[in-house]
């Protein structure tokens, strides 16, 4: 075969490579002092669980509000963040909304809470009970 010939033939060309799938971003980081409370609620709860489940709710003043339950099992569908020794599931449905998330945990002699730092709150309302979230670009 001649080079022509070659070059019109497709069979003949060299299979293209697939690109390379970038690695999934981490949804949520947390910091130590969250960490520590999972750890804490975790060894302190009735039963066994696994780790806490995040998520996020419509409702309140702002229209929607963090989520953090007990998780006694990982389901098929949650996205699993270990960091720090710890797990935190994620609600499939809340993934766009926490992408970029840091979770903290703050007490002081009035209240102790797990704060979202979420690069992707639009607004929250005044008491900080309800926030406004956008989905993250990606």
């Amino acid at each position: 075969m001649s080079d022509m010939t070659q070059a019109q033939n497709p069979a003949s060309k060299p299979a293209a490579s697939k690109p390379k799938l970038r690695p999934r971003p981490q949804v949520m980081r947390l910091t130590d002092a969250a960490a520590q409370r999972v750890l804490e609620l975790t060894k302190r709860a009735d039963s066994e669980i696994v780790g806490l489940r995040v998520g996020v709710k419509n409702g309140g003043c702002a229209g929607q509000s963090y989520t953090v339950e007990y998780a006694h099992e990982i389901r098929p569908t949650d996205e699993v963040v270990e960091d720090k020794g710890v797990k935190i599931l994620v609600d499939p449905k809340a993934v766009l909304f926490l992408l970029g998330t840091e979770m903290d945990y703050k007490a002081d002699k009035m209240q102790a809470q797990f704060v979202f730092n979420n690069p992707n709150q639009i607004s929250a309302c005044g008491c900080g009970e309800s926030v406004q979230l956008k989905p993250a670009e990606v």
